[in-house]
């Protein structure tokens, strides 16, 4: 039977709500730039809506930290601030507007998280914070943000990396922005972090999950499309590619599902073009 056709984001979308379970908490925020918004903002928000819709109707989706439950369906495009006039008149569950309120990111009351950087490494820290040596970078970038709440509080954390090339998957990172699994489980527990930590690191040519015991990043699937080799060739440190699976590709109803009721005007991931 000739499969679906597809892009390779709706394929992450559906792989990763099929992820979640019912009754957890999942947060995303807002990012700028095409590529990164995709991966950290629209690919989670198409995920946790399609896992609603299918195996977990009461997972919560906490958007931009405030947004509680956002009718998804209603955004014509992805909102390009926290407080975007798009988002605050999106129909939702309720909005949080004053902190703690009922979701507390220091509380651990968020199951998982998405975030992102501009180099992540074999021990699954991340880098958002500069490139270089941190006293005179070579380039300044956007700071740690949320990232260590994202690495220590959730309860685990997906690294989307809309890049993935030998310069942004290192051995090491400039700058840990959010720990990983140094040492591994039992090095977290060293630095005092018994919670979270990254889950999988997901990109257009891959996911990676992680040897908790040793702390280090391993394939856990290929996408359709993408070669072994091309994937050790744009990954910065040793991999193993024999034997790892290739993506699973969704069905029919599932692309249905994510086209027509959780992304109709293409806000999220943009529509297929079968042309």
């Amino acid at each position: 039977m000739k499969r679906p056709a597809c892009t390779q984001e709706e394929l992450i979308a559906i792989l990763l709500a099929k992820q979640m379970r019912n009754g957890e908490v999942g947060f995303t925020g807002l990012a700028t730039g095409s590529a990164a918004a995709l991966y950290i903002t629209g690919i989670p928000l198409a995920a946790m809506a399609f896992a609603q819709q299918t195996h977990a109707p009461d997972l919560t989706i906490l958007l931009a930290g405030w947004c509680i439950n956002p009718d998804l369906s209603q955004l014509r495009a992805l909102p390009s601030a926290e407080f975007d006039n798009a988002l605050q008149n999106l129909p939702c569950e309720a909005q949080m507007q004053a902190y703690p309120g009922h979701y507390a990111v220091r509380r651990g009351d968020v199951d998982f998280g998405f975030g992102s950087g501009a180099q992540v490494d074999a021990e699954g820290n991340i880098n958002s914070t500069c490139i270089g040596d941190s006293q005179q970078p070579r380039v300044r970038l956007v700071g740690s943000i949320l990232l260590p709440e994202h690495m220590t509080c959730f309860g685990r954390e997906y690294l989307m990396m809309p890049s993935h090339q030998a310069r942004t998957f290192v051995e090491k990172v400039d700058y840990v922005s959010g720990v990983g699994w140094p040492g591994g489980q039992s090095g977290r527990e060293a630095l005092g972090l018994r919670h979270g930590g990254p889950q999988w690191i997901v990109t257009p040519k891959a996911i990676f999950d992680f040897d908790r015991q040793l702390g280090r990043a391993r394939l856990h699937s290929i996408h359709p499309g993408v070669s072994p080799e091309e994937v050790r060739a744009s990954t910065g440190f040793s991999i193993q590619t024999t034997d790892v699976p290739t993506t699973p590709w969704p069905t029919a109803g599932e692309l249905s599902l994510l086209r027509q009721v959780v992304n109709p005007h293409g806000a999220l991931i943009p529509h297929y073009n079968e042309a």
